[in-house]
């Protein structure tokens, strides 16, 4: 018995891990497919009854404006998030004196919940005590900064929290990338007369490919489970203005009483999270073969 304990006390150790991922995220993403099927209001039903509630879904009005809203989101956090933390990267890479003090403060946002940051861009997107109307107090009374309350640019205030708070992690990633460059194939470009700009743009980003890749997955994935961040910057509002496939969920769920609608909202987006994540794995596989 001993020995077979000191043979399998790894298996044993993992054993209850290994036990509870199965059943409480396994488990449930199968239940929830499941009850996609049903006619599940309040309460859970059993009895499939088909696509009813994906052929819903999908001539839904409000659940258009949120994949119309993902789509928007994702592309302009993805797109902006790598853009400004491969600048700093680039910047902190030239090694500047307060690099320390500098990298600190580029990653600190992240180290703050989407709650946190949700809530703090509420106040300084505010047009009644926010941008609006410290500009405003500094003479400019035509000013006007009011996306938070405007329903068709606020899901751009969603973008821009977003942004503030990711931009740094993007950074981080990139400035390691940069710092692992071979640095033998800089100085002999140097040597060649060639500028600094042109040796980052022909010879250091083209490099850093692997790490674009890992960024955009990261941050595409963030996107289309992004739910506190919305929920305390705007609510979902104006009106439904800046709902997401996840607070459409949580409402359809929690609010509307509509198991059903809100499972089938759920496999949507677990859909779109493995049309992200595979293409991702399967290339680090194949790198990894070859």
């Amino acid at each position: 018995m001993v020995d077979y304990l000191q043979k399998h006390i790894s298996k044993i150790v993992i054993a209850p891990s290994f036990v509870a991922i199965l059943v409480f995220v396994y488990g449930f993403i199968g239940w929830t497919i499941y009850i996609s099927f049903t006619k599940s209001k309040l309460l859970p039903k059993y009895d499939l009854v088909g696509t009813i509630q994906y052929e819903k879904l999908f001539t839904t009005p409000r659940w258009d404006v949120a994949l119309n809203n993902l789509f928007i989101f994702t592309a302009l956090f993805v797109v902006i998030a790598i853009v400004i933390g491969l600048l700093l990267a680039i910047m902190l890479d030239q090694k500047i004196r307060a690099e320390g003090v500098l990298r600190t403060v580029f990653l600190y946002p992240m180290a703050i919940s989407f709650i946190v940051t949700g809530t703090a861009w509420k106040w300084i997107l505010n047009p009644e005590n926010g941008i609006e109307a410290v500009v405003r107090s500094w003479g400019f009374d035509s000013f006007r900064f009011d996306w938070l309350i405007n329903s068709e640019m606020a899901i751009y205030t969603v973008v821009i929290a977003a942004v503030w708070q990711a931009s740094g992690f993007v950074m981080a990633l990139f400035l390691a990338g940069l710092r692992s460059v071979d640095q033998e194939i800089i100085k002999a470009a140097m040597v060649d007369g060639i500028s600094t700009p042109r040796i980052y743009s022909g010879i250091i980003i083209p490099s850093l490919a692997p790490i674009f890749l890992s960024a955009v997955i990261v941050l595409a994935h963030l996107s289309i489970k992004a739910f506190d961040l919305v929920i305390a910057l705007t609510g979902g509002g104006p009106g439904y203005s800046t709902d997401l496939p996840a607070t459409y969920m949580y409402t359809m769920a929690f609010s509307r009483g509509n198991v059903g609608q809100a499972a089938s909202s759920a496999v949507v987006m677990l859909t779109i999270v493995v049309a992200v994540i595979v293409p991702y794995l399967y290339s680090e596989m194949r790198a990894r073969h070859d």
